[in-house]
């Protein structure tokens, strides 16, 4: 067992600490590249997804991860509202049971990838939270949290040389070059909140 429903709490509780206190840059990153409004929009979504799963009672640990997805659907704008709504959902459909394996939840990690890149359809190398996920995930199945915190990190480290293919950024052209994708920024955010827990 890797995670109980309490610590799948945890996790969401965290993720939210870190969006908080990390808001200012992840704006400051989306307003080179993007609206300036990614950072805002994840404080609010994860301050809402708290919100929610107070008193909220969870039998699984896909409930807490489903009513998380629910909630930053119908609550954040911009695109990763649905992007990581979507995530959270699929994992939370992936994930029936009140204590789960590692392999359970490095399945259910890669049905969030899925998810984000069937409705955002970015490649790796697009510039994307995609460039995040992708090597967490594999990272994760392979040697475990820590090291998906590390590959998720280095994945958005590793945007700030690519040009943007997708979405708002990708207007910009090769003027994206040279600034480090929001979206992989806050997802290194989630996998660090994961090791974290």
């Amino acid at each position: 067992m890797i995670m109980n429903v309490d610590q799948a709490r945890d996790w969401i509780a965290a993720i939210a600490a870190k969006v908080e206190a990390d808001a200012e840059t992840l704006t400051r990153l989306d307003s080179a590249i993007g609206d300036g409004d990614h950072g805002a929009n994840l404080k609010r979504g994860f301050a809402a997804v708290t919100l929610a799963l107070d008193g909220f009672e969870a039998e699984t640990v896909g409930d807490v991860l489903t009513k998380t997805g629910a909630t930053l659907i119908s609550k954040v704008g911009g695109a990763s509202g649905p992007l990581y709504g979507s995530a959270f959902r699929a994992m939370g459909k992936a994930l029936t049971s009140a204590d789960v394996t590692r392999e359970q939840l490095g399945d259910a990690l890669e049905a969030g990838l899925a998810a984000i890149r069937k409705l955002g359809g970015a490649q790796p190398g697009d510039k994307t939270m995609v460039d995040a996920w992708l090597p967490a995930a594999a990272a994760f199945k392979s040697s475990g949290a820590l090291a998906a915190a590390a590959a998720a990190a280095k994945g958005a480290e590793d945007t700030t040389g690519l040009q943007a293919r997708k979405g708002r950024a990708s207007y910009l052209g090769e003027r994206s070059v040279g600034h480090q994708d929001p979206g992989a920024t806050s997802t290194a955010l989630i996998f660090q909140a994961l090791a974290g827990t």
